[in-house]
């Protein structure tokens, strides 16, 4: 398979630190988007460690054996990221979402912790593969809330899992074959909270994904941007 990445990522509109990390490496057949955890000490370091730990994945193994190194680099960094918070006088939490894509032998693996997200495109249908972890998600699993309220929630920006949140870190993966002409995005909930569905596939069916990045910047930026948005558009492209 052959691959066409375009990433992004800005600051926004109130926030003075970026807080969010990006992978993107076609080499090795793996994406990620990383999104340190608001209002907690140096979210900036949280996820550039998660983004460093993946990218430190070996080259050329098979799909099933790269989900599970990707499964044990972000257990590491999990570790890591509790030694730091525990070295610190405050004791604070430092902390980051994930949610990372590979790619290789026809099919792919979808990996996340927190609430940054990832979806596909596919026959001018929209599928999120992921599924938050956040307080607001359990709400609505639980049918206290609609999909739409969450949306609004005044507790949205709680999660329920991270890197570096607890000593046990539980990571969903999703897996399904890949075919060409799908593309996938993977995203921050700075762009996928006001950014609506249709939004997100309008710009994935773009054939100039370049600009279609560029709108969807400019698209939160007008909306008034109060968080870091980072996010990769994938297209795969036959051999």
């Amino acid at each position: 398979m052959g691959f066409e990445t375009v990433a992004r990522t800005h600051v926004g509109c109130r926030r003075k630190v970026n807080e969010d990390a990006l992978l993107a490496r076609p080499d090795l057949g793996l994406w990620a988007v990383a999104d340190g955890m608001g209002g907690h000490h140096a979210g900036d370091v949280a996820s550039a460690l998660v983004i460093a730990q993946l990218a430190a994945s070996s080259p050329g193994l098979p799909l099933a054996e790269r989900t599970l190194q990707a499964r044990r680099l972000l257990e590491a960094a999990n570790n890591r990221l509790i030694e730091l918070a525990r070295s610190e006088a405050a004791q604070r939490t430092i902390g980051s979402t994930v949610t990372a894509l590979l790619l290789g032998d026809g099919g792919y693996a979808c990996l996340w912790a927190g609430d940054s997200r990832g979806y596909r495109a596919r026959d001018r249908a929209l599928s999120q593969l992921t599924h938050d972890h956040s307080l607001v998600q359990e709400l609505v699993d639980l049918g206290e809330i609609t999909q739409a309220e969450a949306q609004d929630h005044p507790n949205a920006n709680i999660i329920t899992r991270a890197v570096g949140a607890n000593p046990g870190l539980e990571i969903d993966v999703v897996q399904d074959e890949v075919r060409p002409g799908d593309v996938f995005l993977l995203a921050s909930d700075g762009l996928t909270r006001l950014a609506s569905e249709d939004e997100l596939l309008e710009a994935l069916e773009d054939r100039d994904l370049e600009a279609a990045a560029d709108r969807l910047v400019d698209l939160c930026l007008q909306r008034g941007a109060p968080d870091n948005l980072s996010f990769i558009m994938l297209r795969v492209r036959p051999d």
